[in-house]
């Protein structure tokens, strides 16, 4: 029994070892490739916002979600993007993450015409092969929270786009710390995803962005 816990330990160790190592290792990559002041963004066509449910379950307003729309109409009523590409999630009738966000970037003053819609976005994957394969941009600006845009930049990097990052404001309180450690399993999971050369089951017609 002694050495059956031993083995579960050091087992343990070393993926909390590896995990922490692929963290970290996502963060080198994409550091060059991050901002955080809109100044310092380099202009681009395309800004992909990466969706999130408006809501939270207790029905108050996820601060991802409202912090992320806040970045994107800074990047355009700054000149950084000429169109916003959302990529959410629409895979239920009574959820459309792509559509939410879409209203609330008109009701700030962006025009629907430089507004594009992704709806099939299940994963951070989707969205950045989704982008080149589908909309035809191999370079793109993300938006989402700096700890989202690092691992979509390397997934992006993976897939031959060149990407950069413009972070919205974070999270900070439990459900921001939530986020942080879901992060540690996302970025383990990226990586089998690429070296496995995981890609999207649905692609669909490709949609051109003027």
């Amino acid at each position: 029994m002694k050495k059956w816990f031993s083995r579960i330990y050091r087992l343990t160790a070393l993926t909390v070892i590896v995990m922490i190592m692929v963290y970290f290792r996502v963060y080198q990559i994409a550091k060059p490739h991050i901002f955080s002041n809109v100044k310092d963004v380099p202009n681009h066509k395309i800004g992909l916002l990466l969706g999130t449910s408006k809501h939270l379950r207790n029905n108050r307003v996820n601060l991802f979600y409202k912090y992320r729309i806040e970045a994107a109409i800074e990047l355009y009523k700054a000149g950084k993007i000429k169109f916003i590409l959302i990529s959410g999630d629409n895979g239920r009738n009574d959820y459309d993450e792509p559509t939410s966000m879409k209203n609330d970037l008109i009701a700030a003053g962006i025009p629907e015409s430089a507004i594009y819609l992704d709806y099939a976005r299940f994963r951070t994957l989707n969205s950045i092969v989704r982008c080149k394969k589908v909309f035809g941009q191999d370079r793109v600006l993300v938006i989402s929270q700096k700890f989202h845009n690092e691992r979509a930049i390397c997934l992006a990097k993976a897939n031959v786009i060149v990407a950069d990052g413009y972070n919205a404001k974070d999270i900070n309180g439990r459900y921001g710390i939530k986020a942080h450690i879901r992060e540690y399993l996302a970025r383990m999971k990226m990586c089998l995803d690429i070296v496995f050369g995981k890609k999207p089951k649905f692609l669909g017609e490709k949609v051109k962005i003027r």
